[in-house]
């Protein structure tokens, strides 16, 4: 039996290796010579064009190290300053992400690790960590942007590599866990017996082209109106491409998919930013009221017993009904006066308000009257013509996180309404990935590019000023530990903001 074990183990090892696989615990490794023709086609196509080319790249790659340790210092001290307030601000949050960079002597391998390593330094509303609160139905964009930023940095660095005379062995992808990423293999030999300045152009190749992707992506997304112009239209309201079942626009008198959404209260939509961005101020500003004649309040309202919430604001509708508000409204003699009334019969074709001055027309009384809601709850008209308005009574960011929508409406029906939104979704994944691969790969900390960056750097600088190796080393060893250090510092604060909310 344990013959026949070992024979079966041998067979299985001699599979793997045949088709270039390798398996163990946490990670699986494909790496293939299948491309190497390709590579090397590149490598050799308009040599003048790949040295100026891969030469910016070097320059990039430099700006961007030093530029790295002031991004992280600054964000060091944002969470430093987040951490000692009581109600830190959204819009100083850092989103956590996945992406670090590994250069091993015999390979440039891109890891994603998880949260757990390394973090995104861009802005962003809403912290998403996979895992954590990453929405699923985003799980295949972001693993996408994440393969490909690592494809097309690895690219960065074989090309340049080849360019440069070096050896190239070989290109392939792995999983980490659930992570995808890719490597190529260079002859490490080859990479020591080359300038610094080359060595440079090779080490830097992999975050100047994962910047690269990220301008292209904003390109892409920026010029989106203009590529979809002969097939979708812009401008002219929100499309609603999804409702999710527990959402409160869920239902017969709500939205549905396919509906356009022109208006919030007073509030104009022409796009996905105009909903946003009406959403935002209506939660941030206090409720709005509605003009209403006296002869019609009193035609509508009818005797209920007035109490207070919990929270201070006052109800005076105790019959349970789905249809009627309380509304609270002034007039000459009494600033506090409350009425129950069907809420679409006072809404419907009503002005808003914010004091009864803003309802005095042709000398009719009015009154504005205001919905007497609990604290951070609205009640908001949201138009979607030709339909009838919907009214919806709750924290207007439920509202926003349960429906999607999209700034693009076809100009045919057999057109797909998600096709833009997949575009655009995807772009942003690609500019907030493959720009954090970007940055952190600078970042001079240990066993990332920023290393050899750093390293190659030093000796094509201070060869002449320190002509001890040994010196140079040295600097560079102390310069890599406060690089390692701040970036360790940023991911554990990181965590610990992402952990303790």
């Amino acid at each position: 039996v344990l013959q026949s074990s070992n024979s079966l183990k041998a067979s299985y090892e001699d599979w793997l290796l045949t088709y270039g696989l390798s398996v163990s615990p946490f990670h699986m490794r494909w790496q293939t010579a299948l491309f190497n023709r390709q590579f090397y086609n590149w490598g050799r196509w308009k040599p003048r064009f790949l040295y100026l080319w891969f030469s910016i790249g070097m320059v990039f790659g430099i700006v961007a190290m030093f530029g790295s340790v002031i991004l992280l210092g600054k964000t060091l001290m944002q969470t430093l300053t987040q951490m000692l307030t009581e109600a830190p601000k959204a819009q100083n949050d850092r989103m956590l992400q996945v992406v670090v960079s590994v250069l091993s002597s015999e390979w440039f391998v891109f890891v994603p690790l998880g949260f757990l390593l390394c973090f995104v330094l861009l802005s962003c509303p809403h912290q998403q960590v996979p895992g954590v609160n990453l929405p699923v139905s985003q799980l295949t964009y972001f693993f996408s942007a994440i393969l490909i930023s690592g494809v097309i940095h690895e690219v960065g660095h074989g090309v340049a590599a080849i360019r440069e005379q070096v050896r190239f062995n070989g290109f392939g992808i792995f999983i980490f866990i659930v992570y995808p990423g890719a490597f190529v293999d260079l002859f490490t030999t080859h990479l020591q017996l080359i300038s610094p300045v080359q060595q440079l152009r090779i080490f830097c190749a992999g975050v100047w082209h994962n910047f690269v992707l990220g301008v292209a992506s904003f390109i892409v997304l920026f010029l989106l109106p203009a590529i979809l112009f002969p097939f979708y239209y812009t401008g002219v309201g929100a499309l609603v491409t999804e409702v999710a079942e527990d959402s409160p626009a869920n239902g017969p008198r709500g939205l549905f998919v396919g509906d356009l959404v022109t208006n919030l209260q007073d509030c104009p939509v022409y796009s996905v930013e105009d909903w946003n961005s009406c959403l935002g101020d209506i939660s941030e500003k206090s409720q709005v009221g509605y003009c209403i004649s006296a002869a019609t309040l009193q035609q509508l309202s009818f005797p209920a017993r007035v109490y207070r919430r919990l929270d201070g604001t006052v109800e005076c509708c105790s019959n349970n009904s789905l249809t009627d508000i309380c509304f609270s409204y002034s007039n000459n003699l009494d600033s506090h006066l409350y009425a129950c009334l069907p809420a679409r019969k006072v809404i419907e074709a009503s002005k808003v308000c914010r004091t009864n001055m803003d309802c005095q027309k042709d000398f009719v009384p009015s009154f504005c009257v205001t919905p007497s809601l609990e604290n951070q709850t609205r009640l908001i008209r949201v138009k979607h013509p030709p339909h009838i308005d919907m009214l919806y009574v709750g924290h207007p960011m439920h509202l926003q996180y349960t429906v999607s929508l999209s700034s693009f409406v076809p100009r045919q029906n057999f057109l797909s309404i998600d096709l833009p939104v997949v575009i655009e979704t995807f772009c942003k994944y690609l500019i907030s990935l493959s720009g954090a691969l970007a940055v952190i790969n600078a970042v001079p900390c240990f066993a990332l590019d920023g290393q050899w960056i750093l390293n190659s750097f030093l000796e094509a600088t201070l060869s002449s000023l320190i002509v001890e190796k040994q010196n140079r080393e040295l600097v560079g060893f102390l310069i890599l530990l406060a690089g390692s250090a701040l970036l360790a510092a940023n991911v554990a604060l990181g965590l610990w903001m992402v952990t303790a909310r």
